[in-house]
């Protein structure tokens, strides 16, 4: 389980009945192509998940991507697997008329049924989590996949070398005011994605999905600070 630190800081955050009801507008300003990531993850699953697939959901809070995916795909359900419960009783709200498709868990990876499942995703949280943890998920993941089911993970990167991480930094919170946030939020963010939040380098990240068993693991999603990968159990 996560330890006290960052992860558990934005934990209490997401539990926090007043940041939970301003969260659909956060991601759209701090991650480029947020609408079209949800898009790009359902064009890629459905290339091997079939049209009545069962997709676990690890992060679901929101539910902005599961959502999305209902949206387009009408014979998919899902599990949603969240620690918060105020964030899964926001996913309820977000899915609306595609409630009845979602079971809601409120736990983490290993309160999630057996499966198995035809595809996952587990968008913007593992960045949470350092590697060995992360690890850790994405195996509990895997061994709730059908062999060859696809798993999308797309979260924030950031390089280990000093110059180059200020630059992505820079970046990050540029992308952040130019999409309508005020400046010192967007510093606020910054510092604390910089000081809190376990991103690695996007190369630990491909070995961390291999490591926990994915195979053709394949970059489709990198816009600044943030990557997303393609894998299948």
């Amino acid at each position: 389980m996560p330890t006290e630190d960052g992860a558990q800081q934005f934990m209490k955050a997401f539990s926090d009945p007043e940041a939970v009801a301003r969260y659909t507008d956060g991601p759209r300003r701090f991650v480029p192509g947020f609408a079209e990531l949800h898009r790009m993850t359902g064009i890629v699953l459905a290339e091997r998940a079939p049209a009545d697939a069962r997709v676990l959901v690890l992060g679901a809070g929101g539910g902005l991507e599961m959502k999305a995916l209902a949206d387009v795909h009408p014979g998919w359900r899902f599990v949603g697997v969240d620690p918060s419960l105020e964030m899964l009783r926001l996913a309820e709200r977000t899915l609306g008329r595609h409630a009845a498709r979602a079971e809601l868990v409120h736990g983490y990876v290993e309160d999630a049924p057996p499966g198995p499942f035809d595809a996952a995703t587990c968008l913007l949280t593992l960045h949470f989590v350092d590697a060995a943890e992360r690890r850790r998920m994405a195996g509990e993941i895997r061994r709730r996949l059908k062999p060859g089911a696809p798993i999308v993970v797309a979260h924030g990167c950031l390089p280990r070398e000093s110059a180059e991480r200020t630059l992505w930094l820079a970046r990050y919170a540029a992308f952040a005011v130019a999409s309508g946030v005020e400046p010192e939020q967007a510093e606020n963010a910054r510092s604390t994605v910089d000081a809190s939040v376990n991103m690695l380098p996007p190369e630990e990240d491909e070995r961390v999905l291999r490591e926990a068993g994915f195979s053709d693991v394949s970059l489709f999603y990198a816009a600044f600070t943030w990557r997303g990968w393609v894998a299948r159990a």
